[in-house]
């Protein structure tokens, strides 16, 4: 066997170019596979990740039909102006296994300090969105009760609206900055937060009590939507059904006619993240299986055409006492090597590929033990298979035959 083994080894050197040619189709097939089944693997894990930043058993009634888009983000159509605070005490009151909530309005503002003004998302709410969102404040605090009832001219600033206004956090504390044509106090900066599965950078948002944007800086009376939080995660279905009822009969809307709002949980979000990863994994195994095909079929004809140029060197070998299986085992370790080193190297390539991206992308590493021996055992087993034919040709050799023309 070590015989046969070392013959082999040689053949793939002095066929250094074929042998390298014929693993190509290996690498690529073995990259794509544990390159993006890992990759679905690490993009899932930070969906669940992200999901859970959202909050706690979180369900969101929102105004308008919002919908997902494969990557993530999000959109809203036909905004009602009828979702009122009225209707958030109503959900409060009547889901079942609500315990809080907190309303809010989303809105699109520029903000200033000094000549410097950027853009934010204005979040105007109350200080339960704390608890209901899971956040909190890195320096100072979020808002209070008394910045509510009193409609406080306060801020609180994202991370990195914090930093690009003054720097760093810390420093924002206690500055003023305009907000329309009104002068806010930063009384926090949120701890960092990065985007949240619906695509929203939740650094980039600033805080206002619900009543001064209502009041002060807008002057309106309906509101985006409400966050619940409900006391078991089993129970959003019943939540769903009630806030649904609810509303209906809040907003006149008949049998028939579509919600002019749009009831969402946590797992409805990733929902959408796992249906887009699962088309993406079916992509990869798709490209994956298309190289591994190309991959044998080019070990096979390498093979084919190393078996007929080696008639000389068989028909020796048989001469000198070598028996059939010994040119079988021989021609199968070279089929077996070219594919094994190709899916090897494709493996390691990929490992080292996921490793950047997760880098890049702030994604949480999620190797596979199984999926990486199945594809280096995949690889050599389709080796063996393309390397079969070859080896039987070669073993059937005929010696006088050949002895005689060669």
């Amino acid at each position: 066997m070590f015989f046969s083994l070392k013959i082999a080894l040689s053949s793939l050197r002095a066929h250094r170019l074929r042998s390298i040619l014929a693993m190509v189709g290996v690498f690529l097939g073995a990259l794509a596979l544990t390159g993006v089944q890992h990759v679905s693997r690490s993009m899932l894990l930070k969906a669940e990740h992200e999901t859970a930043k959202l909050g706690t058993n979180l369900f969101m009634v929102r105004s308008g039909q919002l919908s997902f888009r494969p990557s993530g983000s999000s959109r809203v159509r036909g905004l009602a102006r009828n979702f009122t605070r009225q209707d958030a005490k109503a959900l409060l009151a009547g889901v079942p296994a609500a315990r809080a909530g907190a309303p809010f309005v989303l809105a699109t503002s520029p903000i200033r300090s000094g000549d410097l003004q950027i853009n934010c998302q204005l979040v105007a709410t109350l200080p339960s969105y704390a608890t209901v969102r899971n956040v909190k404040a890195a320096w100072g605090r979020f808002l209070s009760a008394s910045d509510e009832a009193e409609r406080a001219k306060v801020c609180v600033l994202g991370a990195s609206i914090a930093r690009r206004l003054f720097g760093d956090g810390q420093g924002a504390v206690g500055q003023q900055v305009m907000l329309h044509r009104a002068g806010l106090r930063v009384i926090g900066v949120m701890e960092p937060k990065g985007a949240d599965i619906a695509g929203t950078d939740q650094d980039e948002q600033v805080f206002v009590p619900l009543t001064t944007y209502m009041r002060r800086l807008a002057n309106q009376d309906w509101i985006s939507g409400v966050y619940l939080q409900l006391a078991d995660s089993q129970a959003i279905e019943e939540a769903r059904q009630a806030a649904a009822t609810i509303l209906r009969r809040r907003h006149s809307i008949d049998v028939g006619e579509d919600d002019d709002f749009t009831l969402l949980a946590a797992q409805d979000t990733m929902r959408v993240q796992r249906d887009a990863l699962a088309l993406v994994q079916t992509l990869g195994l798709l490209s994956s299986s298309i190289s591994f095909a190309v991959g044998g079929l080019g070990i096979l004809s390498i093979m084919v055409l190393l078996v007929r140029t080696r008639r000389l060197e068989i028909g020796v070998r048989r001469a000198v006492g070598a028996k059939r299986r010994d040119i079988v085992r021989q021609f199968m370790f070279e089929a077996g090597l070219m594919a094994g080193i190709g899916g090897g190297l494709g493996v390691l390539s990929s490992l080292l590929l996921v490793l950047v991206v997760c880098r890049i992308g702030e994604m949480p590493l999620a190797y596979d033990p199984v999926l990486i021996g199945s594809s280096l055992f995949g690889s050599l087993l389709l080796g063996l298979a393309a390397g079969a034919y070859p080896a039987w040709q070669a073993a059937n050799v005929e010696i006088l035959q050949v002895l005689r023309n060669e």
